[in-house]
């Protein structure tokens, strides 16, 4: 019999989880499967739950909060070669948009219950493990705001946004993938597995989760007028994937697709890791990590 365990982050988004756990334990039962309820550790150190999870023979993980939970659980976790599911309850829950997983926690877990797993990448970010997206500057800054500010949720995170946008200076960069160097000034750079920040706000519209690649998305030195048409068109999908050897100097907005890249990052641009912030480093080496884990997903 299957036997679920639920990892509730309580903190998580501006929602309320105080009903969820009875939720989770009574419908996973009625669908006739064992369960146990835990929450996420504060740490981040998930020693004790994976030893519980070995003796309830545990054979699927199943994660409620935002896409830093999932980035923690994942990286501690995925060892165990057992199918994650997700019940977002994030401020922006990008992976599970990504996956087409229902917003409603109701139709997430029903989802869940009668989904199949399947494959999905990830990433390291100089061996820090990532799920779905990675930033450096302007929206890395957003997201050390954010983790700072005294409140949560969608509002507080454009109110940082905005304020950011109009401070923002660019960055230098130079890109590497294999022996091709582009040294670029950029306002930020995205790396991203799935296709979007969160939300639904679409950032790589070409990404998926099990293609083997990274999508890279750079918006360079322009205009601030410019710096917004170009982010629109972006998320919009008008732009497709190039090739690093075929960009030239002045190019306003670069998308390419690797399966590895090196950032020199010389100033040390802010850096987040799935929404949450981290310290940064001159050097980011980031490699793509094919079917990293499987999902349970539409």
């Amino acid at each position: 019999m299957r036997h679920f365990a639920y990892i509730i982050n309580p903190i998580s988004g501006t929602r309320s989880k105080k009903d969820l756990p009875d939720y989770v334990a009574t419908r996973t039962r009625e669908a006739g499967f064992g369960c146990t309820v835990y929450s996420s550790p504060r740490d981040g150190d998930y020693s004790a739950i994976e030893k519980q999870l070995m003796a309830h023979e545990t054979t699927d993980i199943v994660i409620a909060g935002g896409d830093g939970t999932i980035n923690a659980a994942v990286g501690a976790l995925r060892h165990l070669g057992l199918p994650f599911g997700i019940i977002p309850c994030g401020s922006g829950n990008g992976l599970a948009f990504s996956a087409g997983i229902p917003k409603q926690p109701r139709l997430a877990l029903e989802t869940i219950l009668s989904a199949a797993p399947a494959p999905v990448d990830a990433y390291t970010v100089n061996g820090r493990f990532a799920c779905m997206l990675c930033g450096l500057g302007l929206d890395a800054k957003v997201a050390h705001d954010f983790a700072n500010a005294g409140t949560r949720g969608l509002m507080t995170y454009i109110e940082k946004s905005i304020a950011n946008f109009f401070t923002a200076k660019p960055h230098p960069f130079t890109l590497q993938v294999e022996d091709t160097h582009y040294p670029v000034e950029a306002f930020f750079i995205s790396i991203a597995n799935s296709n979007q920040f969160g939300n639904n706000v679409t950032i790589a519209p070409k990404a998926s989760l099990s293609d083997g690649l990274l999508d890279v998305v750079v918006l360079a030195k322009q205009n601030k007028f410019s710096l917004v048409l170009q982010a629109a068109r972006q998320c919009l999908g008008f732009n497709k994937p190039r090739e690093l050897t075929t960009l030239t100097s002045g190019t306003s907005l670069l998308y390419l697709q690797a399966p590895s890249i090196i950032i020199h990052n010389p100033e040390g641009a802010h850096l987040h890791i799935d929404g949450d912030p981290v310290d940064t480093a001159h050097l980011l080496d980031i490699q793509v990590i094919p079917h990293a884990f499987q999902l349970l997903m539409p």
